[in-house]
C-alpha cells in the first residue's frame, strides 16, 4: 500500500529516519478507539495496539494517537498486528475542551489541512455554532470552510448562504445536498488529492450522508432526524479517516453536542476580527467593551456598524476563555467560588 496515497511526503520521510533504523514502519491512524487502532501501512491495513512504553510515557490523552496521526509501529506480519511505539510530530491538531467537568483537552483529529464545518439547512441556521467551529479551526491554524448541508430542504437557500457568509469571514461557504448531488461540484475544488479534511458538526447535520455521496457508495450508516423537533441522532459512533475516489482524504466524526474551545483566544480573535479592528480605537487599551466610556466597539454596535448579536457571541466566548484560564490558574473549586462571589456581588 503506497502511503503517498494517505499524505506521506519527503518531510515525513525525514522525520522517520531514526524510527526506520530501529526497524519500525510508518503508519497513518484510520480509526482509534480506547484500546485499539487501525493503521494504513506499507503492509496494508493492520489492526494495532499501543506499546506499553508509549502508554505509560503519555502524560495526557492527547499524547496518544488519534485519527490522522502518523505513527511508528512494529509489524508482526504473521499475526496481522502492529504495535505503535511512537507518534510523529503533528502538523496540526484540532482540540476542544473535553465534555463534562474535566479540564482537559480532547484531540478530535490530527494533521488536518482543512476543516469543513457542517451546518444543516433543514431548520434555522445556527450562526453562533458555526462561529465556534470557525474559532476552533483558526486556533489550530487550519483553514476552515462552511458546508451548508441538506440544501434541498432549505426554504430559502440563498438567504442561508448569505447569513453564513456574514459570519464566515474569508472562509468559503458551499451549499450541498447529498440526496440530489447539488453543490458537490462546488465542494470538489476544496478537497485536494493527498490532503486531509475533517468534517465536524452537530448530530443530524448529514455528515455521513455527505461522506457517502463523496465516496460514491454507502459506507457510513445514516439516520433521519426526529420530525417532532428536528433534533439529530448519532449515526457515526467513532472518528474515521476515509480515502475518497478523488484522491482526497476525509475524516468523518460523530456529532458534537457541545463545543467548548481549548486555548481559543487567538481563534476567537480571528473569527471576530471586526471587533479587534474597532478595539484599537477604544479610549482604554484594556477596554472590555462593556460599559467603559469611549468604547469604539460599543459605539459601532449602537450605530449598526457591527452586528449586536456578533458582539454578544464574542463576549460569551471571551468569558468562557477567561473562566478556563482561571480554572487552570486557581483550580476548579476556587475558580467556581470566585465566579459565584462575582455573580452575587
Amino acid at each position: 500500500m503506497p502511503l503517498t496515497r494517505f499524505g506521506w511526503d519527503p518531510e515525513l520521510e525525514a522525520l522517520f529516519e531514526t524510527c526506520a533504523r530501529e526497524g519500525l514502519v510508518p503508519g497513518r491512524v484510520l480509526t482509534a478507539t480506547r484500546e485499539s487502532y487501525r493503521l494504513a501501512t506499507p503492509h496494508g491495513e493492520l489492526a494495532a495496539e499501543l506499546s506499553g512504553r508509549l502508554r505509560f510515557a503519555s502524560d495526557s490523552p492527547t499524547d496518544l494517537p488519534s485519527v490522522g496521526d502518523w505513527v511508528a509501529a512494529r509489524v508482526y506480519s504473521g499475526d496481522g498486528l502492529a504495535i505503535v511505539d511512537a507518534v510523529l510530530p503533528r502538523r496540526t491538531a484540532l482540540l476542544r475542551r473535553a465534555a463534562g467537568r474535566r479540564d482537559e483537552a480532547q484531540l478530535l483529529a490530527a494533521n488536518v489541512d482543512l476543516l469543513l464545518v457542517a451546518a444543516p439547512l433543514d431548520g434555522d441556521l445556527r450562526a453562533r455554532r458555526i462561529e465556534r467551529f470557525l474559532a476552533l479551526a483558526r486556533e489550530a491554524g487550519v483553514p476552515p470552510a462552511v458546508v451548508l448541508t441538506k440544501s434541498d430542504l432549505a426554504t430559502d437557500p440563498d438567504a442561508a448562504v448569505a447569513a453564513a457568509r456574514a459570519v464566515a469571514g474569508e472562509a468559503p461557504v458551499v451549499a450541498v445536498s447529498a440526496r440530489t448531488g447539488a453543490g458537490l461540484d462546488a465542494l470538489a475544488p476544496l478537497l485536494l488529492p493527498r490532503r486531509t479534511a475533517a468534517l465536524l458538526g452537530p448530530s443530524g447535520a448529514g455528515k455521513s450522508s455527505l461522506l457517502n455521496a463523496l465516496l460514491g457508495e454507502t459506507r457510513q450508516a445514516t439516520l433521519e432526524v426526529r420530525e417532532r423537533d428536528l433534533r439529530g441522532r448519532h449515526a457515526t459512533t467513532h472518528r474515521e479517516l476515509f480515502a475518497l475516489p478523488s484522491g482526497a482524504l476525509l475524516v468523518d466524526t460523530p456529532g458534537l453536542r457541545e463545543l467548548a474551545l481549548w486555548d481559543g483566544a487567538e481563534g476567537v480573535a480571528a473569527t471576530f476580527d471586526e471587533v479587534g479592528s474597532l478595539a484599537a480605537s477604544c479610549r482604554f487599551r484594556d477596554c472590555r467593551h462593556e460599559k467603559e466610556p469611549g468604547c469604539a466597539v460599543r459605539e459601532a454596535a449602537t450605530n449598526g456598524e457591527i452586528d449586536e448579536s456578533r458582539l454578544r457571541a464574542y463576549e460569551k466566548l471571551r468569558r468562557e476563555e477567561e473562566a478556563q484560564e482561571m480554572r487552570r490558574a486557581l483550580g476548579p473549586a476556587r475558580a467556581e467560588r470566585l465566579r459565584w462571589k462575582h455573580i452575587m456581588g
